[in-house]
């Protein structure tokens, strides 16, 4: 047994305010990391290729930060309980570390390897990073549950105190020529590419891999956009939120990174207005947290319905609206806008988001499964808890104490983009009709043909009062 660590990075893409990094410095300096492409997640079909392509480059820069210190950054392709172990054993390692998450997958991955370790007399030793508040530190006072409504959950999760960031270790020490030799022998990887995964992603990503492209947008953020945060923020076809959803999902960033900008931001103003917008930020932030523990505490969430008539929903699930749906084509142009955004940049503005997964399932009531499947399969963000928690927030079933939220497309349209800025930039065959047509979506049939744009695929109104019909019979 030497003193050596192994660093198992998994959602903390990154050197800066690592947790499981900071508390593995203190016993020593002489600290791997590790990476492994888990063939149990590649081999997946609700892989997105831009969020490969995301990952891949968060891993770089990682890699070069560990070896600017002086340390190794070690890849492997395989199943991380079998090669964890062996890999502890074969180098005598003093410990592993990890920052646990709350995905079910990933808490049982982590079980069998943690079992795995302690019969071969391996330490570990585990953390929880990627939030600010780990699960059971924001419970009801009434009866120390869990929160299931946001509201309340904001509350009592601001209250408590946040911890400051991590220092990063300044060096580390390599591994020795014997150790690279039994690293080698393991199938030690060099750092492949999207396409020799099989997820060829040749566009460019909203906001640019790794620690280093995060931070400077956490900058440019809270110095130029966060002043109107909380009115931009609605407003697609503005550069009005912080993009910095990607980085939070693979660690690239740390929340608490995050919120100490907020807390300097905070002192630096007197502003009523600067500060409303502060707290409106925040409480982005915390609904991220909120569905991260929504998903630890009731991991059925990941498989369906949180609330019981809608487990049996009568859904008509017509996969022909389903692809007009995928593919832009629903006559519905802030809908098809939207879509059209997602599989051009693998990314989707939240109002948006919150539009087309309403359409889905209140207009096309078509399983709001299905449409949480294709956005994993399109988002470079994507992420299992928020966006489970949107889409089931949008299909009422479920954490929302409305159960009954219908968005209009065309009152949406008109309100967050008025003079149908984001509808033309994503649909161009249609950017020269007049802004009435294009944000109510009435565009005249004659209209429609000669821009070979499509007349809507349903009627809101017809759907609505079906899908309140049906809502009615499960609840009776």
């Amino acid at each position: 047994m030497n003193n050596l660590i192994l660093l198992w990075h998994r959602k903390d893409l990154r050197i800066n305010d690592n947790l499981a990094l900071y508390e593995a410095n203190k016993k020593s300096k002489k600290i791997v990391g590790v990476f492994c492409l888990d063939t149990n997640i590649l081999n997946r079909d609700d892989i997105a290729p831009a969020r490969i392509e995301y990952m891949l480059g968060c891993l770089d820069e990682l890699r070069k930060n560990y070896q600017e210190r002086g340390g190794n950054f070690l890849i492997f392709r395989g199943n991380p309980t079998i090669i964890l172990p062996e890999l502890a054993d074969k180098l005598q390692v003093e410990s592993i570390f990890w920052n646990k998450d709350v995905e079910p997958y990933s808490r049982n991955r982590d079980r069998e390897i943690a079992s795995i370790l302690k019969k071969q007399n391996i330490n570990y030793n585990v953390f929880w990073d990627q939030l600010m508040h780990p699960p059971g530190d924001v419970l009801t006072k009434s009866n120390n549950t869990p929160y299931t409504v946001y509201g309340p959950f904001w509350r009592s999760w601001e209250k408590l105190e946040k911890q400051l960031p991590f220092t990063a270790p300044s060096s580390l020490i390599g591994l020795d020529e014997n150790e690279q030799k039994i690293v080698k022998k393991m199938g030690a990887i060099d750092l492949p590419t999207a396409e020799e995964l099989g997820y060829g992603w040749q566009r460019n990503l909203v906001l640019s891999p790794g620690e280093n492209a995060a931070l400077k947008r956490l900058d440019y953020f809270c110095s130029d956009l966060l002043v109107n945060y909380d009115e931009n923020r609605n407003f697609p076809a503005v550069d009005g939120t912080s993009l910095l959803s990607a980085a939070l999902k693979f660690g690239a960033i740390a929340p608490r990174t995050i919120w100490q900008k907020t807390v300097a931001e905070w002192e630096n103003t007197q502003s009523d207005e600067a500060r409303e917008n502060i707290t409106a930020w925040r409480k982005e932030l915390a609904w991220r947290e909120f569905y991260q523990h929504c998903l630890y505490f009731f991991p059925e969430l990941a498989q369906g319905a949180y609330r019981e008539h809608f487990k049996n929903f009568p859904w008509e699930n017509d996969e022909k609206k389903f692809q007009a749906w995928c593919e832009g084509k629903t006559g519905y142009p802030i809908v098809d806008a939207a879509m059209r955004q997602l599989n051009e940049t693998g990314w989707m503005h939240n109002r948006c988001r919150m539009i087309v997964a309403s359409f889905l399932t209140k207009d096309l009531i078509i399983d709001w499964r299905w449409g949480e499947k294709y956005f994993m399969q399109k988002l470079y963000d994507g992420d299992l808890a928020a966006n489970n928690g949107g889409w089931q927030w949008s299909a009422s079933s479920g954490m929302d104490p409305k159960p009954l939220r219908i968005f209009n497309p065309s009152s949406q349209a008109q309100k967050f983009d008025p003079e149908a800025q984001y509808i033309r930039q994503w649909l161009p065959e249609i950017s020269s009709l007049d802004t009435g047509e294009l944000v109510t979506g009435k565009i005249l049939p004659m209209d429609a043909r000669s821009y070979a744009y499509v007349t809507p695929i349903v009627d809101h109104k017809e759907q609505q009062r079906k899908f309140k019909a049906l809502y009615a019979q499960v609840k009776s």
